[in-house]
C-alpha cells in the first residue's frame, strides 16, 4: 500500500464512508495522516459536584436521581436528568439522543465528563461523556486524540483509519530543506505525525506540534517571498491619473476624513499613479473606515474607464457592501451589481454578458467573482476584505481576471505590525488607528454569570428605547451541529425572559444563505429585536441602531475575536455596550478578558494578548474559526512565526533557490 492511494484503500473504510472523509478534504492516505487533532482529552480522578471549577472540563461521580426527560422543540431533542453526589446536584443535557431515555435509570452511578455552567442559578453539563467504573478505569491518565469531526463520521472511526494508516508515515517525504532542519533543530517530521496523533504526555504534543506548525508558516512565508518577487517589479498597466472625482466625493462626505484615511488614500493615490502596480493592506480597527477608502479607489478607478471588482468572505457582507456602495457611487454614475453564489442562474448569465461587454463597472461578490465563467472587460482594481478570511491562492485567482491589476486588501484583524509584516509580505501595509469623530468608546464590562438577570434587565430597557441587541450564543464545542442546536435552545429560553412582544431570532453557520440574508435583512429593519448569534456575524454585519452585545461564555473566544464581535455594536450615535460573560472563575481568563474591559483598541488589545501567551502556548482559545492555517495561529504561536521567517531568511542568506523549493513546496497542504 502507498501514501498515496486513495483513502477508502484503507480496511474498514468503504465508499460511504470515503465520502464522509472527502468533506474533512481527506482523499488520500497522505491527506488523513495530515488531519491532526484540534485538541487533546485527558481523564483525571473525579472531583466533588461542589468543589468544581466552574467553566473547566472535569470528571464527576454521581448517582441519577431524576427519570430521563425528552423534550421536542421544533426539530430539536432535549434530553436533560438530574444526577448528585454527596456535595452537590447537576442538570445534565444532550441535544438529538432521545437513547439515553433508555441508558439511565435512577440510582445508577456514572462518570460524566463535561464542563460546568451556571444556568438560571443552577448546575448544567452539556454533552457529558458517560462511563462505567470498569470503561472509566481503562481512561484514567490517558490522553485521547480528538478530531475536527463531519455529521455521520465520528471521532472513533477516524482514530481508527489513522491507527491503520500510520504505519505508511515512514513513505512521508520531508521537503524542508536539510540545512534548516540541522540549523533550527527541528524534529524529523514522520516522529512529529506519530506523536502529534497518539502522544505519550503533553510535553510530546507540543514538542510535535511545534514542528507541524513550523512547516505550515515555513511554507506560507516563503511562499509570500516569492510572491513578492513577482509583484514588487510589475509594472502598472492601469494608471489612474485622474482623481478630480475621488476629490468631489472626500469634499461631499458628510464628515471629515481621519488622518489615518487621509494617509490611506494618499498611498493609494501614490500607488496606482506610479511606475509599478499597487499590491497594499489597508488594516484599520473595527469601525475605522476602511469602506470609505475603498469607495474613493473603486471610483477613481471606474472613472479612469476601468473596471473594479469587490470580494467579500461572506455572501451577508457581501450584499451589504453592494447596497452601500451602489448608493454612495450612484450620483456618479457607478454601474454596480452584486454577484454571490445563490445568484439565480439566468442573473448570473446577465451579469457574465455584462461584465465582459464592459457595462459594469464594480462587481462584488464572494468567491463566485474568481470563477472560471466570470471574464472582466478591463479589470484594473481587486479589493478583498477580511484578508484573514481568504488564502493567498484565491486573491491571485481574481487578480489574474486581469493584466496584473492594483491589489487593495482590508482587514479589520488587530495584528501586531512585527507579526503583520511576516504574514503580509507580499504588501505594502497601511495602518488606519484613529477613530471617527462621531464614534462614542462602547462601554465594557466582564462578568459572571450571576449577572446575567441583570443584563437581561438592562436589554429590556435599551429595547424600549428603540434599540436592538445581540447574543452571542455559547459555543459547546468545535461542532455546527452543536452550535445550531445550542443557538436555537438559547432563543426558546428568552423566549421565557422577555415580554412576548419582544421579536427574537437566531442565526447559525448551517442556515442558507437565504434564511441568513433574510434575517440579516429583518434585523436591519428592526423587526427583529434581539439576534442570537454564534460568531457568523463576526464580520461586517453593520446595523447602527444595535446598542448591546452580550458575549457567553467569553473566555472561550480570542481576543481578536471578542473585539470583532464587540465591533458589531457602536456603529451610531447612541452609546453602546458589550457584556462579557466568563463561565469560569480562572484568574487568567479573568486577565485575559480584562484587557477588553480596559481598551477599545484592537491594535494595543493584540499586543496585550501576544504579552499573555507563553512560549509553546499551542492550546490557548484560536483566534478565529476560519483562519488561514490548519493547526498554527499566529497569536498562540507567535514565537514560531518568528522562527519559520528566520529558517527562510537563512535560506536567502545563504544562496539557496528558493524557486526550486516552492517548485516542490507541500503548499497542499497549507491553504494558500
Amino acid at each position: 500500500m502507498n501514501i498515496t492511494d486513495r483513502i477508502d484503500s484503507l480496511k474498514g473504510i468503504g465508499p460511504k464512508t470515503a465520502v464522509l472523509f472527502e468533506k474533512l478534504k481527506v482523499h488520500t492516505i497522505d491527506d488523513l495522516l495530515r488531519l491532526y487533532p484540534r485538541t487533546y482529552l485527558s481523564y483525571d480522578e473525579p472531583v466533588d459536584i461542589e468543589q468544581a471549577e466552574i467553566g473547566t472540563r472535569v470528571t464527576i461521580k454521581a448517582t441519577i436521581q431524576s427519570y430521563v426527560d425528552v423534550k421536542k422543540i421544533r426539530s430539536l431533542m432535549i434530553v436533560t436528568c438530574m444526577v448528585k453526589d454527596g456535595t452537590g446536584a447537576v442538570k445534565l443535557t444532550w441535544f438529538n439522543s432521545p437513547f439515553l431515555k433508555q441508558v439511565f435509570h435512577i440510582g445508577q452511578t456514572y462518570y460524566f465528563v463535561g464542563t460546568i455552567s451556571i444556568r438560571n442559578h443552577q448546575r448544567v453539563m452539556e454533552h457529558p461523556e458517560y462511563y462505567t467504573d470498569a470503561q472509566y478505569a481503562e481512561k484514567l491518565s490517558s490522553l485521547q486524540p480528538v478530531y475536527p469531526l463531519t455529521e455521520g463520521l465520528s471521532n472513533k472511526v477516524i482514530t481508527k483509519a489513522i491507527h491503520a494508516a500510520l504505519p505508511l508515515v515512514s513513505q512521508l517525504e520531508d521537503k524542508v530543506p536539510e540545512k534548516v532542519q540541522e540549523e533550527f533543530g527541528l524534529m524529523p517530521l514522520e516522529y512529529a505525525i506519530q506523536g502529534s496523533h497518539f502522544p505519550e504526555n503533553f510535553d510530546e504534543v507540543l514538542a510535535c506540534r511545534e514542528r507541524l506548525v513550523f512547516d505550515e508558516f515555513f511554507w506560507f512565508i516563503l511562499h509570500m517571498r516569492m510572491l513578492r518577487e513577482r509583484t514588487v517589479k510589475a509594472q502598472n498597466h492601469f494608471v489612474i491619473k485622474n482623481w478630480k472625482n475621488a476629490d468631489a466625493f472626500i469634499d461631499e462626505l458628510p464628515f471629515e476624513l481621519t488622518d489615518g484615511q487621509k494617509n490611506a488614500v494618499s498611498e493609494i493615490q501614490k500607488d496606482m499613479t506610479g511606475s509599478t502596480v499597487m499590491n497594499r493592506l489597508i488594516q484599520g480597527d473595527v469601525g475605522s473606515g476602511k469602506t470609505a477608502v475603498a469607495e474613493i479607489a473603486l471610483l477613481a478607478t471606474v472613472k479612469n474607464g476601468y473596471q473594479a471588482a469587490f470580494m467579500a468572505p461572506t455572501e451577508v457582507l457581501a450584499a451589504q457592501h453592494y447596497e452601500g456602495v451602489k448608493k454612495d457611487l450612484k450620483p456618479y454614475g457607478v454601474r454596480v451589481e452584486l454577484l454571490v453564489g445563490s445568484t439565480k442562474l439566468s442573473e448570473k448569465r446577465r451579469i457574465y454578458d455584462a461584465l465582459a461587454k464592459g457595462e459594469i463597472d464594480v462587481l462584488i461578490g464572494t468567491h463566485a467573482l474568481i470563477q472560471e465563467k466570470v471574464v472582466y472587460h478591463n479589470l484594473a482594481l481587486v479589493i478583498t476584505d477580511e484578508q484573514h478570511r481568504f488564502g493567498v491562492r484565491q486573491r491571485a485567482l481574481l487578480s489574474e481576471k486581469g493584466n496584473e491589476p492594483h491589489v487593495l486588501v482590508m482587514s479589520a484583524t488587530p495584528i501586531p505590525r512585527t507579526l503583520a509584516i511576516i504574514m503580509y509580505g507580499d504588501l505594502d501595509i497601511s495602518v488606519m488607528k484613529d477613530m471617527p469623530a462621531n464614534r462614542l468608546p462602547i462601554k465594557n464590562c466582564v462578568v459572571g454569570p450571576k449577572y446575567r438577570p441583570t443584563a437581561y434587565k438592562f436589554m429590556q430597557e435599551q429595547i424600549h428605547a428603540g434599540h436592538q441587541i445581540y447574543i452571542i450564543c455559547p459555543m459547546v464545542e468545535a461542532s455546527e451541529n452543536v452550535e445550531a442546536e445550542n443557538v436555537v435552545e438559547y432563543q426558546e429560553s428568552l423566549l421565557d425572559v422577555f415580554p412576548k412582544e419582544v421579536h427574537i431570532s437566531y442565526l447559525h453557520g448551517k442556515m442558507s444563505p437565504e434564511e441568513k440574508n433574510r434575517i440579516m435583512h429583518e434585523f436591519a429593519e428592526k423587526k427583529i429585536d434581539i439576534l442570537v448569534s454564534t460568531t457568523v456575524i463576526e464580520v461586517g454585519i453593520n446595523n447602527p441602531n444595535a446598542t448591546v452585545m452580550m458575549i457567553e461564555n467569553a473566555e472561550k473566544f480570542g481576543l481578536a475575536q471578542l473585539h470583532q464581535l464587540r465591533g458589531r455594536v457602536g456603529r451610531g450615535d447612541a452609546q453602546s455596550y458589550c457584556i462579557m460573560l466568563c463561565g469560569t472563575e480562572r484568574k487568567d481568563a479573568l486577565e485575559r478578558l480584562n484587557i477588553l474591559n480596559t481598551s477599545n483598541d484592537g491594535f494595543c488589545i493584540a499586543n496585550e494578548d501576544l504579552k499573555l501567551r507563553g512560549p509553546g502556548d499551542f492550546f490557548g482559545v484560536r483566534q478565529s474559526g476560519d483562519m488561514l492555517f490548519q493547526m498554527g495561529d499566529i497569536y498562540n504561536n507567535a514565537d514560531v512565526l518568528k522562527i519559520a521567517n528566520e529558517a527562510v531568511d537563512y535560506l536567502e542568506r545563504t544562496g539557496y533557490p528558493l524557486e526550486e523549493l516552492v517548485a516542490i513546496s507541500d503548499f497542499n497542504h497549507v491553504q494558500l
